[in-house]
């Protein structure tokens, strides 16, 4: 079983920043790609950020320039640093993970129970 804690949600003014950490414990081999989505009230849940082992991050456009995703391999947990914060990024912000538990087995897919952010404006 694996389990995926996020923390560092909050309300923060427009222009602020927070940071969102997410650890992976359990019975985890390897930890491949791991994320950050949101979801929106009356919207869908979309990609916020990616990043791979090897530390190749992918972002949303929506938030290039303003977000920093990084990882911490040895402690299994992805941070997501969000600066110049604006109303519209206020969401539940859900960590993902693709782990592997057993050799010879397909990687699994994790998420987290979520964290809000609310940006005031």
């Amino acid at each position: 079983q694996v389990q995926l804690e996020e923390s560092g949600g909050g309300t923060v003014q427009a222009g602020g920043s927070l940071r969102l950490s997410c650890a992976a414990s359990g019975s985890i081999i390897s930890v491949n790609v791991m994320g950050w989505y949101r979801q929106a009230p009356g919207k869908q849940r979309e990609l916020v950020a990616t990043i791979t082992s090897v530390g190749s991050a992918n972002y949303a456009d929506s938030v290039k320039g303003r977000f920093t995703i990084s990882r911490d391999n040895a402690q299994k947990t992805v941070y997501l640093r969000m600066n110049s914060l604006k109303a519209e990024d206020t969401a539940l912000y859900y960590c993902n993970a693709d782990v592997r538990t057993r050799y010879g087995f397909p990687n699994q897919n994790y998420w987290g129970q979520g964290t809000q952010v609310t940006v005031s404006s």
